[in-house]
């Protein structure tokens, strides 16, 4: 019973958020409590919810001051520079830019941390996409792919839970990864290219022209009219003050030496004050971000009403061992492919934790006994990675697409199978190159 209301709940909720028949933020709150309900859960649902949210509180602190901190920066004009050196790069084709959007996420993404690789280049390459017309949703699918790429480095989080589980090396996880993920990068960067032909044959080479002039051209003058946000508000003399103030808040979130909430309050104090010290001027630039605040923080308060209701009524679990299960016998030989297919969903309806700390082990000791090693089960494990951030229990995943400005129903749908089809490329990968073996063979 209790497995069959699991399943129904994110089918309802999915079904909710996709047709746009409620947003994702109503959906998230009404739709576990009204399952929770039937559940007979009722008297319970507060205290869970409370948990919930009290887990997800630091997130949501975190997400309110890191957007309203690069909203300032924006508004001052520090990546107005950044902006004009790209146009001068790739001039006003779309495929250059989502291309060069792509790269610059996998690179960001090297430090593990999702959020800091949406807030950098969704604030060094939104004003650009908005200035030039091109999409937003692509800007968002491009950042997520690269970020579910590089989210299974070994600092990432998901390989060092599938090695702490499994008890093996980190390092005999993750080395044999390196080769499928340069291949999943390459896929990654050839979608970049497909978008990025759909946009031009939507826009055309956009025409960077200086006023009358009927052609495409890159004079400085054409660049500095697109890039260059709103005079009243930019702040072009305080430009090293504002580059000095982001590197300092990026290289003390990189080394942890504060909580990363803590970090973006103080951060984001000193920016109003410097940048807009007048009461009215502070006033003024809060509200202006507000749009953009409230909706990303009540949905991660709304997510953790779902992951309350969702964990405290073990429906979790009811989802786990639902789907082990139901793994037929004739599938053992083929557990590492099995726990590469498994991954996807099971990263995406439930957490990395109850994933890696709850099922991993469980598939582990089903493989053990047709030979397959713990570390290739790990390594399988990683696949689903490249969905995962689609979820809607990744907290992260509300801040890209608050900054990216789409809709986070709108996101899923346009995001789901490009980012299933980088799973499926890594797992064809692994198999090519032996990461993962394709039969084992009873012990």
């Amino acid at each position: 019973m209790l497995t069959l209301l699991a399943y129904s709940m994110v089918i309802v909720f999915m079904a909710l958020i996709m047709t746009k028949r409620l947003s994702a933020m109503v959906a998230l709150i009404l739709v576990p409590i009204a399952f929770g309900a039937i559940g007979g859960f009722g008297p319970e649902l507060g205290p869970m919810m409370l948990d919930g949210v009290k887990k997800l509180a630091p997130t949501g602190v975190m997400l309110m001051f890191a957007i309203l901190y690069f909203g300032l920066m924006i508004d001052a004009g520090l990546f107005d520079p950044v902006v004009r050196v790209i146009l001068k790069v790739v001039g006003g084709d779309p495929v250059k830019i989502i291309v060069g959007t792509f790269v610059l996420a996998v690179f960001v993404s090297l430090d593990g941390d999702g959020s800091t690789t949406y807030m950098i280049t969704c604030a060094a390459m939104l004003p650009l996409y908005k200035r030039l017309g091109i999409s937003r949703l692509v800007l968002a699918c491009v950042i997520m792919m690269a970020g579910g790429l590089m989210n299974i480095l070994p600092w990432g989080g998901p390989t060092a839970r599938a090695a702490s589980a499994l008890g093996v090396d980190v390092g005999s996880i993750f080395v044999p990864m390196i080769l499928p993920m340069v291949v999943t990068g390459m896929w990654g960067l050839f979608v970049a290219f497909l978008l990025g032909r759909r946009e031009r044959n939507r826009l055309g080479t956009i025409a960077l022209m200086s006023a009358g002039s009927g052609h495409a051209g890159h004079s400085d003058h054409a660049v500095s009219e697109i890039a260059v946000g709103d005079p009243g508000i930019a702040r072009p003399r305080l430009l090293w003050f504002n580059f000095l103030l982001t590197i300092g808040l990026m290289v003390l979130l990189i080394l942890g030496t504060f909580p990363l909430p803590a970090l973006f309050i103080v951060a984001c104090a000193i920016a109003l004050m410097v940048n807009y010290p007048t009461l009215h001027e502070q006033k003024e630039r809060i509200g202006a971000h507000a749009a953009n605040v409230v909706p990303v923080v009540s949905l991660i308060f709304a997510a953790g009403i779902f992951v309350g209701i969702l964990s405290g009524t073990k429906m979790v679990d009811a989802i786990a061992n639902s789907v082990i299960s139901a793994v037929p016998d004739w599938m053992g030989p083929y557990m590492a492919l099995v726990t590469g297919a498994l991954s996807i969903p099971f990263t995406f309806f439930i957490s990395n934790d109850a994933f890696y700390f709850g099922i991993l082990p469980i598939l582990a000791k089903a493989a053990a006994v047709y030979g397959i090693g713990a570390a290739e089960i790990g390594r399988a494990s990683l696949i689903g990675q490249q969905v995962h951030l689609l979820s809607p229990l990744v907290a992260s995943t509300y801040l890209l697409v608050g900054l990216a400005e789409v809709e986070f129903g709108d996101h899923q749908r346009y995001t789901l199978l490009w980012a299933l089809s980088a799973a499926f490329v890594m797992m064809l990968a692994t198999v090519a190159f032996g990461v993962i073996p394709v039969i084992g063979h009873a012990a």
